[in-house]
């Protein structure tokens, strides 16, 4: 999905990491990451930017930093965790042992659009932060205009 020019990244999907810890990006996805991308550790999960959502990202982590809007150290966190990666034959991705463990990310995960990134997350966890989603909250979205 395209806002404008820029990509928007939607939808759930269930896929399972094999054993060297790659996994097979959703088929819609992988046209955006043919000049590769960036992983990341996210808010309990990683995040995969393509190049551009990356240097978006560290352009605005900058802006903040020089506005005092944002730590140096929370910042250099984000960056520091990063991790260029590349797409292979297959449309495979391959996540370092490092950021599954970051992540508790072992067999089955869940790959989640999130606008301008893909949340990869614990199966597990994702679903029972969907069991716990308060459905009078996405109710009041809907029809208090925030969606």
């Amino acid at each position: 999905m395209r806002k404008g020019t820029a990509v928007v990244f939607v939808g759930t999907h269930q896929r399972a990491l094999d054993d060297k810890g790659r996994l097979v990006l959703p088929a819609k996805f992988r046209s955006h990451f043919s000049d590769g991308g960036y992983i990341s550790k996210g808010r309990g999960c990683v995040d995969l930017h393509t190049v551009e959502g990356f240097e978006e990202m560290a352009s605005r982590l900058d802006e903040q930093m020089k506005a005092k809007e944002l730590d140096v150290m929370v910042a250099s966190q984000v960056l520091a965790s990063a991790e260029e990666v590349r797409l292979d034959a297959q449309g495979r991705v391959t996540l370092s042992l490092r950021l599954r463990e970051f992540a508790s990310l072992e067999g089955e995960v869940a790959v989640c659009g999130f606008d301008k990134r893909i949340s990869i997350w614990n199966a597990g966890e994702w679903a029972s932060m969907e069991d716990d989603l308060d459905p009078s909250v996405v109710e009041a979205l809907w029809h208090g205009g925030g969606i």
